[in-house]
């Protein structure tokens, strides 16, 4: 067959501009060049429906020994008891756990949206919003911190079956203990979707949600820096004690009822070939070298924040505990929106994102997200981080001055040689 020409350019093209930029989009990260390579294989051809040891299909005595191997050592990074390493996305995690535990119309309780929240926490353009009757809490107006009175009273008041944990845009470690004992006041789950700070969870730098939690939830590809793709993890197995969902199988251990959500439930064939490069990438975070990374994304992210509250910009709750920051730009005069596409001229990539209590739309926005792990994985250090501050900061403050943001194109550019990106595959 001829080369595509025109999709492998358009590789080359998208390479470059990982290479030449500042990535500062909390949700993104680069994987080391083994991953890559795992999801560049042969697995891609082979269907595997079912579980290690449960096929539905021949030939799959070596895919088995792959996810197994996934499964092992996510276990042995968390300490848990229970791992599935076949949902595709965070959202498909999200979306097998509430089908496993939940009926439709069930009420569930989660972060407002607009607060931090995400998507699938009950948005009503989610399907966790249109299943499922959704309400929530938020954060308080004066420090933006996660309002866990109102959480409590919300909880006791609505009676959810799940209380979700967890947020997209939230920069402070979160109170698990509290969210559990208002949730067996009332008889319901608890689902951690830590998705975003789960890098640091896994080398204890932050509380961890299993001790708390019935469920947690997780992209791969943010701070565990591996493949794009979502897990469901259990600390200790358990029977289902509530009836929410009744199976034919004679056991009711959620184990079994977690697995039956995933497949046959939401998905069909697992994606061996990103389970290899899942099971690469949690070989990796179980070595000393991953846990000097995630400290290092901790002191990076708060001289981050330091900086830029150094030059006045207003950072939601005043911090950061984790890898990101929301920055609420109204005190600048300027729209997340804006800011999002001036920047992306200067070749520095971060997201418009709502700020609690916003006043624009969710297409403008009022505020900024910012994270570091992207960069931290380039090799970036806390000394650093006043430069990429003061980059951003002279693009924000001479907003449609051309001269200024081709200048800092150039300064980004040669910055980033730097830290090279995959120099291997320059060669």
């Amino acid at each position: 067959m001829q080369r595509d020409t025109i999709v492998f350019n358009l590789i080359n093209q998208e390479l470059e501009r990982q290479q030449h930029g500042i990535e500062l989009i909390a949700s993104e990260n680069f994987t080391s060049l083994q991953v890559m390579e795992a999801m560049g294989t042969s697995l891609t051809n082979k269907y595997a429906e079912g579980y290690p040891g449960r096929r539905y299909y021949g030939g799959c005595e070596i895919i088995d020994q792959v996810e197994q191997l996934a499964i092992d050592r996510l276990k042995q990074i968390f300490n848990c008891e229970y791992a599935n390493v076949q949902p595709h996305s965070g959202a498909q995690a999200n979306a097998a756990l509430m089908l496993g535990v939940l009926q439709p119309g069930d009420k569930i309780l989660g972060l407002d949206l607009s607060m931090g929240g995400h998507l699938t926490h009950g948005s009503p353009v989610n399907f966790s919003g249109k299943l499922y009757e959704a309400h929530f809490y938020t954060v308080k107006k004066d420090t933006g911190l996660i309002d866990y009175d109102m959480l409590e009273e919300k909880a006791r008041t609505v009676k959810p079956k799940l209380i979700i944990c967890g947020a997209s845009a939230y920069s402070r470690d979160i109170d698990y203990g509290r969210i559990r004992k208002v949730a067996d006041e009332i008889n319901a789950f608890v689902m951690c979707d830590m998705a975003h700070p789960a890098g640091l969870i896994a080398k204890g730098l932050l509380n961890s949600p299993f001790d708390d939690c019935h469920f947690v939830t997780s992209t791969t590809h943010k701070t565990l820096r591996g493949p794009r793709g979502g897990i469901i993890l259990m600390k200790k197995d358990f029977e289902n004690p509530f009836g929410l969902k009744d199976v034919k199988s004679k056991t009711r251990m959620m184990s079994n009822i977690l697995d039956m959500a995933v497949f046959p439930g939401t998905q069909g064939g697992p994606l061996e070939h990103v389970i290899a490069a899942k099971a690469v990438s949690f070989g990796e975070i179980l070595t000393d070298d991953f846990t000097a990374y995630a400290k290092q994304i901790q002191k990076n992210a708060q001289a981050m924040a330091k900086a830029f509250t150094a030059k006045g910009y207003n950072i939601i709750s005043g911090g950061t505990d984790n890898h990101l920051m929301l920055i609420d730009l109204r005190n600048k005069n300027l729209t997340g929106k804006k800011a999002q596409e001036t920047l992306d001229k200067a070749h520095i990539t971060l997201n418009k994102n709502a700020v609690p209590y916003d006043d624009k739309s969710p297409f403008v926005t009022s505020g900024i997200r910012v994270g570091v792990p992207a960069i931290t994985t380039r090799g970036m250090k806390e000394e650093h981080m006043p430069l990429v501050v003061a980059l951003i900061d002279r693009v924000l403050m001479n907003i449609d001055d051309q001269k200024t943001i081709a200048a800092v194109s150039h300064e980004v550019k040669d910055l980033m040689k730097q830290f090279p990106l995959y120099p291997q595959l320059n060669k």
